[in-house]
């Protein structure tokens, strides 16, 4: 019975200190792949988020919106131009979530040329 014991809790052990690996690998990962390359990755989420709008499917647009944003936080200090461009998409995403399609658009589009400025 001891033996049984003992090998139960060594199983057990053995099982809980392997998820813990899969899931520091799984934490370290998500930072990499969230920074793209750069403003080609934020001005590729704000695209499909504009196609998104002009669908009136605001829940995507809102998912490749918030990407952007993420990715554009890391460049924001960098630049006068590049806070511009990120204050630019934070109005573009709040329009978004207002339902309010024709002001969405015309943010998002002049975000796109204020990143392809950079």
């Amino acid at each position: 019975m001891k033996l049984f014991t003992k090998a139960v809790l060594t199983l057990s052990l053995a099982a809980s200190l392997s998820l813990a690996n899969v899931c520091a690998f799984a934490a370290e990962e998500a930072p990499a792949a969230a920074a793209q390359s750069g403003t080609a990755g934020i001005i590729s989420h704000i695209e499909k988020a504009l196609v998104e709008v002009g669908k009136s499917d605001f829940s995507a647009a809102q998912i490749h919106l918030k990407a952007a944003r993420n990715s554009s936080e890391a460049i924001a200090g960098s630049s006068e131009a590049a806070k511009k461009a990120h204050a630019s998409l934070m109005q573009g995403q709040i329009q978004s979530k207002a339902g309010n399609v024709a002001k969405a658009t015309e943010e998002l589009t002049k975000t796109i040329e204020l990143y392809k400025a950079l």
